[in-house]
């Protein structure tokens, strides 16, 4: 039966540690639906505790990224209850991409507006397609994008996030690489090829140690400099104080390899 309704919001497949969430509502532009964020929780909660998945990647089905949220559906809903709540579980979920102990890199293949743009924000890393176009779009239809302030905010510097956030005008591939909001950008069709190269490059390091890392990085980014450089302080020599970095420094002495197992 080809009835999109009654396919799966979420496609996942996992090889070689690199674990692939690709949003699966193409006719909707991948958009943010209940079922998709119920989804979206459930394999992230999941991801969190594989240790046998080193990298996370998130991309969208057919031509689009992800388009935000299922306007439609949140029209639908009868009270401003019911609204804020949907916006929660949304904020939940992004939330869980920072708390992830994995890299999680965004494999941007076309447009990305609204809670779509967020995402891309929310993610550690991300890499678009040369045809990918960006917008924080909502205020084009009378709803800021709030939510989304928050991660494109954190990304971008103050004037270029206001600039999207005010204007709600696209940008394109190669200015969200020079604004931030990527780090690379790829010949259309080979993007996923490009993000996969990168997941390679995070294999290669421990994974205990990114995860030591991605949580203080996030962590010392919302604290004022005296108490991020003790927190830094405290992390980096627990860290020393470990066999991965014994083998790590050894390694660079005698001019080998580490030999770091799996």
């Amino acid at each position: 039966m080809n009835d999109q309704s009654l396919a799966p919001p979420l496609l996942t497949s996992a090889a070689d540690g690199v674990a692939t969430l690709q949003l699966n509502r193409p006719r909707q532009y991948n958009a943010l639906s209940g079922a998709l964020l119920d989804a979206l929780h459930a394999e992230l909660d999941a991801l969190a505790a594989d240790p046998a998945v080193r990298v996370v990647l998130i991309t969208g089905a057919g031509n689009a990224f992800c388009s935000g949220h299922d306007l439609r559906e949140m029209r639908g809903l009868a009270s401003r209850m019911e609204v804020e709540r949907l916006f929660a579980r949304c904020s939940e979920m992004m939330k869980k991409l920072t708390a992830l102990p994995q890299p999680v890199i965004a494999v941007v293949n076309g447009l990305a507006t609204a809670a779509g743009c967020q995402l891309v924000a929310q993610c550690d890393l991300a890499v678009a397609s040369s045809h990918a176009r960006f917008a924080a779009s909502g205020v084009n239809l009378g709803l800021f994008c709030s939510t989304p302030a928050v991660a494109i905010s954190r990304n971008l510097g103050r004037k270029r996030a206001a600039e999207m956030l005010f204007t709600g005008e696209f940008v394109d591939a190669d200015t969200a690489l020079d604004w931030g909001l990527v780090n690379r950008v790829a010949p259309h069709d080979q993007a996923m090829e490009i993000a996969q190269e990168l997941a390679r490059n995070l294999k290669a390091k421990p994974r205990e140690v990114l995860a030591l890392g991605k949580a203080l990085f996030y962590r010392q980014l919302e604290q004022d400099m005296a108490a991020a450089y003790a927190d830094a302080s405290r992390t980096i020599a627990a860290n020393m104080d470990t066999d991965l970095a014994r083998e790590g420094v050894d390694a660079f002495f005698d001019k080998r390899s580490p030999r770091w197992e799996d």
